[in-house]
């Protein structure tokens, strides 16, 4: 069993639910990567999504593009990236870490190289926000090879076609975007989340994870109430722009907010 389906197992059957922090690798600079891994599972993270940096994050609200240029600037690479996994997993072996980018720089990379090296780093899971079910079947089975799973986004307006599609070849848990538009948006309405998941769920059997929108404990809990995990991006991503002349503080704010986060979802048990 995969450390993801591993870490929803244990939650399920222990009545909670998965916080999953996302923070942009090598932001605000390569050096600090790691160390805010290690402080978000401290504060209670299930599941780590960890940004790729990209030049055109298009999915992306302006608080995760201009962290992928911080982290550009310093020249953060894929390879960077994966570093910072294997020097993660040197001291947490458990946690899952799903990394969380665009097709480009894998393309790049070449798709069976990166798949070798990311299961050779520790990565667990990749969420390629550009690629489509319908463009995937080439890739997922490379993934899959290498024990990693291929996790896809769905959202208001996705069919019953792609759920079902996508529940028979995703892995790992899906992401349901809750709202229309970018990340970051403050739109969310847990009422619409709650029909939507349900709908998901009569068509994938895979965890149902509800990021975009999620900017506190309050709309976690609100969240987590339909969902068996809880994404939290900008709202993190922003604490680290805030503390970006004193980075060395960030790990202690992120360690905060996700405690926080982490005893509002299980305040639903």
């Amino acid at each position: 069993m995969s450390r993801i389906a591993t870490a929803f197992e244990r939650l399920r059957a222990a009545g909670r639910k998965a916080l999953v922090p996302y923070i942009t690798a090598g932001d605000p600079h390569p050096s600090h990567t790691v160390d805010y891994l290690h402080a978000l599972v401290r504060g209670g993270a299930d599941v780590l999504e960890l940004g790729v940096p990209f030049s055109d994050p298009m999915a992306d609200g302006p608080v995760i593009q201009l962290a992928c240029e911080r982290a550009l600037r310093h020249g953060t690479s894929l390879r960077d990236v994966l570093d910072m996994v294997r020097r993660f997993r040197a001291d947490d072996p458990d946690t899952p870490v799903v990394l969380m980018g665009y097709l480009n720089p894998i393309e790049r990379f070449g798709a069976a190289a990166f798949a070798a090296a990311a299961a050779e780093a520790g990565v667990d899971a990749v969420l390629i926000v550009d690629l489509s079910v319908e463009e995937a079947p080439d890739l997922a089975p490379v993934l899959r090879e290498h024990g990693l799973d291929c996790i896809f986004l769905l959202a208001p307006t996705s069919s019953a076609a792609r759920m079902d599609a996508i529940g028979a070849l995703g892995s790992g848990y899906v992401y349901y975007v809750s709202l229309k538009g970018v990340t970051g948006s403050d739109r969310l309405d847990p009422e619409d989340v709650a029909t939507h998941v349900a709908a998901i769920r009569e068509h994938v059997s895979l965890p149902v994870a509800v990021g975009f929108g999620v900017r506190d404990a309050a709309s976690a809990q609100a969240v987590g109430r339909n969902a068996d995990g809880v994404v939290v991006g900008s709202a993190l991503v922003q604490r680290i722009a805030d503390l970006e002349a004193t980075p060395d503080r960030a790990g202690g704010e992120l360690e905060t907010t996700a405690r926080a986060l982490r005893e509002a979802l299980d305040a639903l048990a």
